[in-house]
């Protein structure tokens, strides 16, 4: 298959920027350079003979995603998608989003802009991370052009205003606290501000900056599109009591992708939702709509491959586990995920039974207890792909134990679920 010509670009550029800013962890993986596509896991196992985990991305997958949530959001809405780059920030996925017509990035470090840059110089670049270091912000601003910062105390606005010398170009987004809800992963304790603090934070940035903004995060994988309804009521009072003309309504991310024994309603549904708050409020006419999808995006275009080594009963000992690409498959948060199992270029079929898997590291917490529902025949040797990893899944990699090693592959076929 001939190689797109942005695609050899960007891949000729991605060594010098793996060995800058490679992913949140730092870890740098194998790269196998797409110049072919593998008809499936079975194709690449044949070809490949890997004895480490394999990643496999689906780049129609991928577009299917993204064209998806850009016509109901950007179109639909007259909004502005930026990709959470946290992720999956392999610099192919972030090339193939801007062809795909996302034109700005939620960006958390960085190292996250450095890799951005270097893939999509003209890039809308928005600084996300409530917590930074003042070198991180004077470099984002002066060498990257970054002009969006959010924040979520005082200190942190004074910061961001002192390590870019009192610009007068800012685009300051106050994070509000919310409750904790009911999304599969809670990310309420961290960050935000409550009132009174948010609206005495928005007339102190109102005052300094000449773009206002103001973000929620209701939380990963959100199965409750009611949750947005709740945060954008709780952002409009917050407004109307800080008395100020909002220039930017972040709705931050959440959007989910399926798993099994998860089912989230439709986009479209999540939609409807937030057009209808956001036409409620009057304070929120003047603002734009932002959103930072995420894993709504590409959870669906990776996969991995990973050797089964030992099988003891009904668990099954892996060359990939939760300091590797299976993190959401561990303790911290016990999803499952869709699996099959790969024999001779083949799918095993056969009576399912549950499983349970451990990782490849010493530690017993390198375990994911599932269940994991898989052919009886199962043997060591054999190799389970898991679906919906193009999420969380290589970024979350770590060296420990001397298993970081991966290889790369794009295949062809649709993802399984």
């Amino acid at each position: 298959m001939e190689r797109n010509p942005f695609l050899t670009q960007v891949i000729s550029q991605v060594e010098h920027t793996q060995r800058i800013a490679p992913n949140a962890s730092g870890h740098v993986a194998a790269f196998v350079t797409p110049e072919h596509t593998y008809k499936n896991a079975g194709a690449v196992l044949a070809a490949l003979q890997p004895e480490v985990p394999v990643h496999l991305f689906r780049p129609q997958e991928l577009r299917q995603s993204v064209t998806h949530f850009l016509s109901a959001f950007d179109e639909g809405l007259g909004g502005l998608s930026m990709y959470a780059v946290k992720s999956n920030p392999d610099a192919q996925v972030i090339a193939q989003m801007w062809q795909l017509g996302v034109r700005a990035f939620d960006v958390a470090s960085l190292n996250e802009i450095k890799l951005v840059r270097s893939v999509c110089p003209q890039a809308m670049l928005a600084f996300m991370h409530p917590v930074k270091s003042p070198m991180a912000i004077r470099a984002a601003y002066f060498d990257y052009g970054v002009r969006t910062f959010v924040l979520d105390c005082v200190e942190e606005l004074e910061k961001i205003l002192a390590a870019t010398d009192n610009a007068l170009d800012l685009c300051l987004v106050v994070r509000l606290g919310l409750k904790k809800g009911n999304a599969k992963i809670d990310l309420s304790a961290k960050f935000g501000a409550y009132p009174p603090e948010a609206v005495h934070l928005l007339k102190l940035a109102n005052v300094s900056a000449p773009e206002i903004g103001v973000s929620f995060h209701v939380g990963s994988q959100c199965e409750d599109p009611q949750a947005y309804a709740r945060a954008i009521g709780i952002a409009a009072d917050i407004v109307a009591q800080a008395e100020i003309e909002l220039d930017v309504l972040d709705v931050g991310g959440g959007f989910p992708a399926r798993y099994p024994g998860m089912t989230p309603p439709d986009l479209g549904k999540y939609m409807d939702v937030i057009a209808t708050e956001y036409a409620k409020y009057p304070v929120l006419q003047t603002a734009k709509l932002w959103a930072e999808p995420g894993r709504g995006l590409v959870a669906n275009s990776g996969s991995v491959l990973t050797r089964v080594e030992l099988r003891k009963g009904q668990n099954l000992y892996l060359n990939d586990g939760t300091y590797g690409s299976l993190f959401d498959a561990g303790s911290a948060c016990e999803w499952r995920f869709p699996v099959r199992v790969w024999r001779d270029g083949k799918v095993l079929k056969g009576t399912k039974t549950a499983f349970s898997f451990y990782g490849p590291t010493c530690d017993s917490l390198d375990a994911m207890k599932g269940p994991f529902m898989l052919p009886d025949t199962l043997q060591t040797g054999d190799w389970i792909e898991v679906g919906q990893l193009g999420a969380y899944g290589r970024t979350m990699r770590t060296d420990f134990n001397g298993f970081g090693d991966v290889l790369e592959a794009q295949v062809a076929d649709k993802a399984f679920k």
